[in-house]
Formats: structure tokens, C-alpha cells, sequence
């Protein structure tokens, strides 16, 4: 019986190798031994991008080299857009559109642009303002994680 176990832990495990399944965070950027990240210094979402990198084991160099791939964090912005209106005309719901461009410069290509908008909901109550900020600074916390992950997956389809 013990042994029907471990064959079928054994056989499961081969088989989500196989099949390219890997642990969440961890994505192969093999082919991303070094890498050159131009940003804003104070960008959250470089910080965020950063570290998801170097978790990679992608080592993180301090200048352009020119055999080295260079990720350029070129803008992330966010937008409002009223979605609905109290009877007195105070915003009751907004829709948060956040905004990212960068762009890859590869040293044998030229510079490919991407950009993306992830969109959340985001409802407003005048009589909960300190909370609703708290919740508006979470909700973009969220928002730059859920970016810099998908950056992270962009990169690991690259070769």
C-alpha cells in the first residue's frame, strides 16, 4: 500500500515537470542570466519587478552592457473613471485603470514596446474617507504586484 503511494507521488510529480508546471514565482528565466533595469528611481513597481528578479536568480546589473538584455520600466500610471453617482452627485464608484509600458531591448533585436491596463472596481464613501484611502493604497498595491507578474510571465515566454 505504501509503495502504491509513493509510485503514484512519484508518477504525479514527473508528470507536472513534464508539462512545464512550476512552482508560483518561481519562472524560468534561464535564458535572463544578466539584466539591466532602467526606471524611475522611485518607481514601486521597479522595486516590485526587482526583487521578483532577483527570486529568479536573474543577476541584476548596474550599467547598459551590450550582450546584456535591458528592461525599460517606461511609464505606469493610474486612471479614473466615474462608473456611478450618488442621488447627490458625489461619485459612488469608480473604475481604476492602471497603465504600464516598457519596453525590451535584446542585444541581437531591436527595442520591442509592450504595454497592458489591468482594470479594478472601486467603490467610494465620503463618510469612510480615511478608509476608502487605505483601501484605494491596497487596491494599488495589488495592482503593481499583479503588473510586475505579468511582466515576469512576458519574459519567461521570451527567448
Amino acid at each position: 500500500m505504501a509503495r502504491g503511494i509513493g509510485l503514484l507521488i512519484l508518477v504525479s510529480s514527473l508528470l507536472l515537470t513534464s508539462c512545464g508546471f512550476h512552482l508560483r514565482g518561481n519562472l524560468p528565466l534561464s535564458h535572463f542570466p544578466a539584466m539591466h533595469i532602467q526606471s524611475d528611481r522611485h518607481s514601486q513597481l521597479a522595486q516590485l519587478v526587482i526583487a521578483k528578479l532577483q527570486h529568479n536568480k536573474v543577476q541584476l546589473l548596474d550599467t547598459a552592457q551590450q550582450n546584456a538584455p535591458m528592461l525599460q520600466l517606461v511609464n505606469d500610471s493610474l486612471e479614473r473613471r466615474t462608473l456611478s453617482l450618488f442621488p447627490n452627485g458625489q461619485v459612488a464608484e469608480y473604475e481604476l485603470i492602471y497603465k504600464v509600458s516598457y519596453a525590451l531591448t535584446m542585444s541581437d533585436t531591436e527595442t520591442q514596446f509592450y504595454q497592458f491596463e489591468l482594470f479594478r472596481d472601486y467603490q467610494d464613501d465620503p463618510n469612510q474617507a480615511l478608509a476608502k484611502a487605505n483601501e484605494l493604497e491596497l487596491m494599488l498595491g495589488e495592482l503593481r504586484e499583479q503588473a510586475a507578474n505579468r511582466i515576469l510571465r512576458q519574459l519567461s515566454r521570451l527567448h
